[in-house]
């Protein structure tokens, strides 16, 4: 069984859409994924510095329409495979619910727009950021952390939890990690997924109302707790929540494990997610799609499985 991964905020870096664009085709999607969500993802996917799209207003859509250019590839390039589900990391579950079915892609990204105006909002309301914690016991961690008024907000499996919070509480921790760990600030611009989105939860649960939302064409699980959603309206609901809770990776890996998971495909921009699968799910072969080039690989792993389970 292939799962399909959509990665979150973080993982875009400078000029990581120019090798998408050099295909006509890609630049006219692209060009009406920019329109639905007001932004220009062409200039910031291709020019924009790194500080530029690490405005939570252009980094949200840009990581959604990369991961829906990467996964109308896979699916153009291998039509005959069979995709065991999809997930999303953060705002990489509005990919993921354009890719189950959930919402249209043009929703989708219209989702994230508001989802990102309004996070950029609370943001900007008091300065926060995020750090990942390396190590350690994860209930130590946590005890740790919340010691210095922080916050745990994703449980990313692989010994990594991101925390959020005042940046001052994050440079103290810094200065004093709990032994046998390493803290790593993270390039975000607010403590995202903690009690300092509510404002952000609430105004985009307004905003989800206006979205019509289809129960999915393939399983998806939901970061809440890394449960399978049945229910399209449900999963949205779970979308807006998210903002504000933390984002359970490590049950959804779990729930991968559980489900007989045989390889993982992470969308553009790809990395991150591979990277914790190779902690999370030891032994499961990962593909990570960061250009064109790596469809390829990622066809091989899911012609593969699909012959192996028609066998």
């Amino acid at each position: 069984m292939i799962v399909i991964a959509c990665p979150g905020q973080g993982s875009q870096t400078p000029g990581f859409l120019n090798p998408w664009l050099v295909d006509d085709e890609s630049r006219t999607l692209l060009e009406r994924y920019s329109e639905a969500s007001e932004v220009d993802l062409v200039r910031h996917g291709t020019i924009s510095d790194a500080e530029t799209i690490r405005d939570t207003a252009l980094a949200q859509p840009l990581i959604v329409a990369a991961s829906l250019l990467a996964l109308r590839a896979l699916r153009a390039a291998a039509p005959e495979a069979v995709f065991g589900g999809i997930a999303g990391h953060s705002v990489g579950e509005a990919a993921a619910a354009a890719g189950a079915g959930i919402l249209s892609e043009d929703d989708a990204l219209r989702f994230v727009r508001a989802r990102a105006l309004l996070m950029a909002e609370a943001a900007a309301a008091a300065p926060t950021g995020m750090s990942a914690v390396l190590g350690g016991d994860p209930d130590a961690v946590i005890a740790h952390v919340e010691s210095f008024g922080l916050e745990p907000a994703n449980f990313n499996g692989g010994g990594q939890i991101v925390v959020g919070g005042a940046l001052d509480a994050l440079a103290r921790l810094a200065e004093n990690p709990l032994r046998g760990t390493r803290v790593v600030p993270l390039q975000v611009a607010g403590a995202f997924h903690s009690h300092y989105m509510q404002p952000a939860r609430d105004g985009l649960e307004t905003a989800a109302k206006d979205f019509t939302a289809n129960d999915p064409t393939l399983r998806v699980w939901s970061n809440r707790d890394g449960s399978i959603v049945d229910s399209g309206a449900h999963f949205v609901e779970l979308m807006v929540g998210q903002v504000a809770s933390p984002v359970r990776w490590d049950l959804c890996m779990a729930s991968f494990a559980d489900a007989g998971i045989t390889g993982l495909i992470e969308l553009t921009p790809g990395g991150a997610l591979t990277g914790l699968a190779k902690r999370g799910l030891k032994g499961v072969p990962a593909v990570a799609i960061k250009t064109p080039e790596d469809i390829s690989a990622a066809v091989e792993l899911l012609t593969a499985q699909t012959a192996e389970s028609e066998a």
